[in-house]
C-alpha cells in the first residue's frame, strides 16, 4: 500500500503519511521502554540483596524490599513485554498482508493499556499492592491492581482480535495463497494468547476484584494459583514467540542468508499453538490438593514444547550457517567468524539464543517433578527466569528497537558502538547473574526474600560467598547496560536527523531457500510448488479448535473439582 506524501506536511506528518500504524506502534514500543527503564532501574537492587548488601533501607520512596521486588517483577515481566509485543505484532503481520489496520481500535487498544497502567502503578507506588509477580491470594492488594491489570490483559486482547480479524479477511480475499510467514507466526502467537490468557482473566474478573471491592468475603487459594499458572506458564510463550518471529523470518536476512525452512518454522508455531497452554501445573508441584495424574500428564506435555524449541535450534543455526557460508565462511566452526558481528541488530539476537540454550535447560529441570523438588522456591528460579524472558526475550527486543525505532521514525540509529556494548554487557551481566543465582538455589538459599531481616540462613548463606559476589557484580554491569541501551534509544528518539523515505530502514523480511530457488527458476510466488504441510498448517483454526480442547481436557475436570470444595478465606495483608 503506498500513499502520496504532501510536502507541505511537516516532517513529523511525513513520516506517518504513507503507513500511519508507525505511529501507534511507536506508541507501543516507547511506551513499554519508558516502563522497563523504571523496572530495570530497581534491577541492581534486587540483586545487590542477593548478594546481602542492603540498599533499600536507604531509599525513602520504597517502603520495602518487596515492594521494590513487585514493581521489578510487574513492571519487566507484564507490562514492558505486553506494550513491545502488541505493537511489534500488530505492525509486522499488517505490513506483511499489505494491510493497514483499524487505527481507532489500535489507539482503543492503547489508551486501555495504559489507563490500566497508570491504575495499577498508583496501587503499586503507594505500597498498597506488595503482593509480587504472581499476586497469590490471600494476600489482598488495592483493587486498582487488579482492574488495572485486567485493562491491560483486555488491551493486548484487542489487538490480538484485530490482528486474527485482518488476517481472516486477507485469506477470504486471498484463496489459496499462503499467508507470509511473518503474519502465519503473528497469528498463531495471538491464537495461543487468546487461549492462555483466559486463566487470568477468570481469576481476575470473577475471584480478585470482586474479592478486592469486598463484595465477596473470601477466595480460594488453590483455585486462584491454578487459574494464575494456567496463563502463567504459557505467558512465556506469549514472551518468546515474538522472539523466535524474528530468529526465524528477520535475522537470516539481517546475517545475508537464507531461510533453512519456512515449513520447519510453520511447523513449530503450530506446535507452540498446540502445546503451550495445558502445561502450567508443574509450577504447582507442591501444591497439595490437585492429583498427582495430573501433575504428571501436565509434566509429559511441558516436555513435549522442547520439539519446537529444539526445532528452531536447528533451523535457526543453520540459516545462520547458510549465510556465513555465502559471506564467504567455510570449515566446522571457521564459518561462524564470518557472521555480522559488528552489527548490534544481529549480534544482540545471537547473544539472545546463546542465553536461551541453558534457559531451556533449566526449564526441563523446574518441570520435572523429581528435579523440581531440588529447586522449589529458590534462588534458582530467577536465575532461570532471567536467561529465558531476562535474555533471550528482552535482548531480541534490544536487536529489534535498533532497527525498528530508526525505521518507524526514519532517524538513524545514535551509536551502533553504544548499541553493542549494552547488548554484550547485558548477556554477561545475565549469564553472571544466573550463574551467581542458581548457584544459590542449589545451595537451598529461598527466592523472594529479604536477606537483610531473613532469619535461620546462616550456614547456606556461609556457604554461598561466592555465587553471592557473582550476583552482585551482576547487578553492577546490568545497570552499565541498561545506561549504555537507554542512552542509544533516547539519543534515536530524540535526535533531530530524519533521513528520506528512500533511505528508510527496511523491514528486513528473510527470504526462504524454498523462495530462492524458485526465483533462480524464473517462477513466480504464485506459480511456486507449495509443500502439503505448508497448506495444511495453513488452517490454523483447526489448531486453535484443537488446542482449546486440548485444554478444556486437562483443565477443566480439575476446575470442576474445585469449584465444588472451595475453601475461602479472606484477604490479608502483610507488608
Amino acid at each position: 500500500m503506498t500513499t502520496t506524501v504532501s510536502p507541505a506536511l511537516r516532517p513529523t506528518e511525513q513520516v506517518y503519511a504513507g503507513h500511519p500504524e508507525k505511529k501507534v506502534t511507536l506508541y507501543f514500543l516507547v511506551t513499554g521502554l519508558v516502563l522497563l527503564l523504571i523496572g530495570v532501574a530497581i534491577g541492581p537492587l534486587q540483586a545487590l540483596n542477593y548478594a546481602g548488601i542492603d540498599v533499600y533501607r536507604y531509599l525513602p520512596f520504597l517502603k520495602s524490599y518487596y515492594q521494590g521486588l513487585s514493581l521489578h517483577g510487574v513492571l519487566n515481566a507484564l507490562v514492558f513485554t505486553t506494550y513491545f509485543i502488541s505493537g511489534l505484532l500488530l505492525y509486522l503481520p499488517c505490513r506483511a498482508l499489505k494491510v493497514r489496520p483499524n487505527l481507532l481500535v489500535a489507539w482503543g487498544a492503547y489508551w486501555t493499556m495504559t489507563a490500566g497502567v497508570l491504575m495499577a502503578a498508583a496501587a503499586l507506588l503507594t505500597n498498597n499492592a506488595t503482593l509480587l509477580y504472581t499476586f497469590y491470594p490471600p494476600l489482598q492488594g488495592s483493587p486498582l491492581f487488579y482492574i488495572g491489570a485486567a485493562l491491560l490483559v483486555v488491551g493486548s486482547l484487542i489487538i490480538g482480535v484485530q490482528v486474527i480479524v485482518i488476517w481472516t479477511q486477507w485469506k477470504r480475499q486471498h484463496p489459496g495463497e499462503i499467508t507470509p510467514l511473518v503474519a502465519f507466526m503473528s497469528v498463531a502467537t495471538w491464537m495461543m494468547w487468546l487461549i492462555a490468557s483466559l486463566g487470568l482473566v477468570v481469576e481476575v474478573v470473577f475471584l480478585l476484584i470482586p474479592w478486592s471491592l469486598g463484595w465477596v468475603k473470601g477466595v480460594d487459594p488453590l483455585l486462584a494459583r491454578t487459574l494464575f499458572w494456567y496463563t502463567g506458564h504459557p505467558i512465556v510463550y506469549f514472551w518468546v514467540m515474538p522472539a523466535y518471529i524474528s530468529w526465524y523470518a528477520l535475522l537470516p536476512g539481517q546475517a545475508g542468508g537464507k531461510i533453512a525452512s519456512e515449513t520447519m518454522a510453520r511447523l513449530s508455531f503450530v506446535l507452540f499453538l498446540l502445546l503451550s497452554t495445558p502445561v502450567g501445573l508443574h509450577h504447582q508441584f507442591a501444591d497439595t490438593g490437585i492429583s498427582m495424574s495430573w501433575k504428571v500428564i501436565q509434566m509429559l506435555l511441558t516436555f513435549l514444547v522442547v520439539i519446537p524449541s529444539l526445532l528452531t535450534a536447528f533451523s535457526v543455526g543453520a540459516s545462520l550457517e547458510i549465510a556465513a557460508r555465502l559471506r564467504g565462511g567455510g570449515g566446522w566452526v571457521g564459518w561462524i567468524r564470518h557472521l555480522p558481528w559488528k552489527d548490534p541488530v544481529f549480534t544482540a539476537q545471537v547473544l539472545a539464543m546463546v542465553s536461551f540454550i541453558p534457559g531451556g535447560a533449566g526449564g526441563i529441570v523446574n518441570a520435572s517433578i523429581a528435579l523440581d523438588s531440588e529447586v522449589h522456591n529458590t534462588a534458582w528460579i530467577p536465575g532461570h527466569f532471567h536467561i529465558t524472558v531476562g535474555t533471550a526475550t528482552t535482548l531480541t527486543f534490544f536487536a529489534v528497537s535498533f532497527w525498528l525505532l530508526p525505521h518507524l521514525t526514519r532517524k538513524p540509529l545514535a551509536s551502533v558502538k553504544g548499541a553493542l556494548w549494552a547488548s554484550w554487557l547485558w548477556f554477561w551481566g545475565m549469564i553472571i547473574f544466573a550463574i551467581g543465582m542458581h548457584w544459590e538455589g542449589l545451595i537451598g538459599i529461598p527466592r523472594r526474600t529479604y536477606l537483610a531481616t531473613a532469619t535461620g540462613l546462616g550456614d547456606m548463606l556461609a556457604r554461598a560467598q561466592i555465587p553471592m559476589a557473582l550476583t552482585g557484580i551482576s547487578g553492577m554491569v546490568l545497570m552499565v547496560a541498561s545506561i549504555f541501551y537507554f542512552s542509544v534509544i533516547f539519543r534515536t528518539l530524540l535526535g533531530r536527523q530524519r533521513v528520506a523515505e528512500s533511505a528508510e530502514v527496511p523491514i528486513p523480511v528473510s527470504e526462504s531457500l524454498e523462495q530462492f530457488e524458485a526465483r533462480e527458476a524464473g517462477l513466480s510466488a504464485a506459480g511456486m510448488k507449495v509443500a502439503g504441510a505448508v497448506r495444511l498448517m495453513e488452517r490454523l483454526w483447526i489448531f486453535f479448535a484443537l488446542a482449546l480442547a486440548l485444554v478444556v481436557l486437562m483443565y477443566l475436570p480439575m476446575l470442576i473439582g474445585m469449584v465444588l470444595n472451595t475453601h475461602l478465606l479472606p484477604g490479608q495483608r502483610l507488608w
